[in-house]
């Protein structure tokens, strides 16, 4: 891997370049981060799931990203499309999450208005925290109560969920929350002004189709970032920016 931005150099050990980075918590909720994928044409996805975009060096940057989480979040569909699992974490890995005073491993958070979800998938199953729910008042409070045994549900919210109030809950407790989309709920967040960062890879492929993009929802008046990093390798770049007045 290569930086090229802001000096450019060799990169030996990307985890250590991303946990350096800063990501200082809000004195009301954690730092938020959106992880990305990216096709040269937009789109994030082929035959419904991301991973035909990504390479190795992705892959690299997108453990990094989770190693530096309290929380990954994403949306149910995306939870449903990606086949998510547990989090994990190598030995060397959770060694380091230590020293640094985290968890052995981040905690999955699940934005979800349905609650359909297999509450019998190793996601919940097997994993080594329980996960987190983020649901909303307007959501079948027989499946809130199927979902609070292997979950911890946080209600927020009416007819959709709060975003600003369920990252308001996470305050003190987790200092970053690295979101993985879907498209929906990275739009629902821009649009609470909650994004500190994003990363993202651009995949040096062209796709075509009408695949979605990596934010879709109401518009919003632009947010301005700036960027702070950009690596390449495999082919792909990949960088973050982050929110305008935050680290300058």
């Amino acid at each position: 891997m290569r930086r090229l931005w802001p000096d450019p150099r060799d990169v030996d050990d990307v985890s250590a370049l991303v946990a350096a980075e800063a990501r200082p918590s809000h004195p009301d909720r954690p730092w938020l981060l959106v992880n990305m994928v990216a096709s040269l044409d937009g789109a994030i996805e082929v035959e419904g799931r991301s991973g035909a975009l990504a390479r190795p060096a992705d892959k690299e940057v997108f453990f990094a990203l989770r190693a530096v989480a309290d929380v990954v979040l994403a949306g149910a569909g995306t939870v449903r499309a990606e086949g998510y699992g547990p989090p994990r974490a190598s030995a060397e890995r959770r060694a380091i999450r230590r020293a640094r005073g985290q968890a052995d491993v981040p905690r999955l958070g699940i934005v979800t208005r349905s609650l359909d979800l297999d509450l019998d998938a190793p996601l919940f199953t097997e994993a080594e925290q329980r996960p987190l729910i983020f649901t909303c008042e307007s959501s079948p409070a027989e499946r809130r109560r199927a979902a609070a045994e292997r979950a911890d549900v946080v209600v927020t919210g009416e007819g959709s969920v709060d975003l600003s109030a369920a990252l308001t809950t996470l305050a003190g407790t987790v200092g970053v929350v690295t979101c993985e989309g879907g498209p929906r709920l990275n739009a629902d967040l821009t649009a609470a002004d909650l994004v500190d960062e994003w990363d993202l890879t651009i995949s040096p492929l062209l796709v075509g189709g009408e695949g979605d993009r990596a934010s879709r929802g109401l518009g919003v008046d632009p947010r301005s970032y700036r960027i702070d990093r950009l690596l390449e390798g495999d082919g792909l770049l990949l960088g973050r920016w982050v929110r305008e007045p935050l680290l300058s």
